[in-house]
């Protein structure tokens, strides 16, 4: 079964060239930590971003100052859409509008009255910027808090809805909803809830999820769970690390499920065990950094490392090709099927000729 025939069914919303929502495809997201002030680190890791494979970036803009470096972004021709990321004042909301941002993050609850909301939806409607609808466990509103005790599963679903009645309100329908949580659990139901009582797309993320390992672990925990369950139009896998460590973690989660059509090699590998006879681990690593940034001309391809012939050729028949080491040796296979022996000092090299050939393979 394809994802989209499990997908829930959602809105496209338009941002820039890209469309999130519908049938299209699950788009990566990542932040800059650079100080926007700093117009030209924060452009060249934008650049960075994109040249990483980045579809959308987002950008802090905490006040009016910060706000001129959307005009060196723009007029150094960025190609990805960009995020302003505003809390409390309005006022930086509209001035990030005139300057030509492609979309808006904002909690609706901290702009302010009614009327600055007004303001924010009605300068967005009128220019075709969407709003990202952030919601996350510091975030919540007085009364739901009160209602409910701490930033629950409930709570937080709640919470978005109240930000959606507030801009569909005044009219405004282009919204993207984003439900974060630290806690990986109230993140997954609060998701399900939303997913299941409307058609927003939804941005999917587990928020203070930790360093490039315990963020990753979590991250794929909650992200992957909603993505199973046919929830999720694009994400953000959240790290304490630099930020193209996230778009990798991103493409990796997608391949992994089978939801990344891009062109991405992804790599199956055993765990060891007393029959492997060749260094698996450090051939992992030596395959995994001859691969970078290899074209593989938008297609999708699946290269097993197996430890042994016992299992490995079995195991790993769904895979492009493959070896299973032997002593100083290993076998090639393409879909399980034995092709050849190689030499165990040859096998980067005859794994990497062989993808060639699939690669300009019809």
């Amino acid at each position: 079964m394809k994802y989209n025939d499990i997908r829930h069914k959602t809105k496209s919303v338009k941002i820039k060239d890209k469309i999130i929502g519908s049938d299209n495809d699950i788009l990566i997201q990542s932040m800059t930590n650079t100080d926007t002030l700093n117009s030209n680190a924060t452009l060249n890791q934008i650049l960075e971003l994109e040249r990483a494979g980045c579809d959308i970036v987002r950008i802090t803009v905490p006040n009016l100052e910060s706000a001129k470096t959307i005009s060196v972004i723009k007029e150094a021709g960025v190609k990805i859409p960009v995020v302003a990321d505003i809390h409390f004042d309005y006022k930086i909301a509209l001035e990030c509008v005139k300057l030509g941002i492609d979309k808006i993050r904002i909690n609706p609850g901290n702009i302010g009255e009614d009327w600055k909301v007004k303001e924010v939806t009605a300068a967005c409607k009128s220019e075709g910027i969407p709003i990202r609808i952030g919601v996350n466990g510091g975030s919540l509103e007085k009364h739901i808090l009160e209602k409910y005790g701490a930033p629950t599963s409930q709570a937080l679903a709640e919470s978005a809805f109240y930000h959606l009645d507030l801009l569909e309100k005044f009219g405004f329908y282009d919204s993207v909803i984003s439900v974060k949580s630290s806690n990986v659990k109230n993140m997954i139901e609060a998701n399900r809830i939303i997913s299941s009582q409307c058609d927003y797309p939804i941005h999917l993320g587990v928020t203070e999820a930790g360093d490039s390992y315990t963020g990753l672990i979590k991250s794929s925990a909650g992200i992957g769970s909603l993505l199973c369950d046919g929830i999720g139009d694009t994400i953000r896998v959240s790290l304490t690390a630099n930020p193209i460590d996230e778009i990798k973690a991103g493409r990796e989660l997608l391949s992994s499920l089978g939801f990344y059509n891009k062109g991405t090699i992804q790599i199956v590998s055993c765990p060891t065990c007393g029959r492997t006879k060749i260094d698996l681990i450090d051939l992992s690593q030596r395959f995994k950094d001859a691969i970078k940034g290899f074209d593989t001309k938008g297609k999708n391809l699946k290269v097993a490392l197996m430890g042994c012939v016992v299992n490995g050729p079995g195991e790993a028949r769904e895979c492009d090709v493959g070896i299973a080491g032997g002593r100083g040796s290993a076998v090639l296979f393409r879909h399980g099927v034995i092709i050849g022996k190689i030499s165990e000092d040859d096998i980067i090299p005859t794994l990497l000729n062989e993808i060639k050939k699939l690669v300009t393979e019809k």
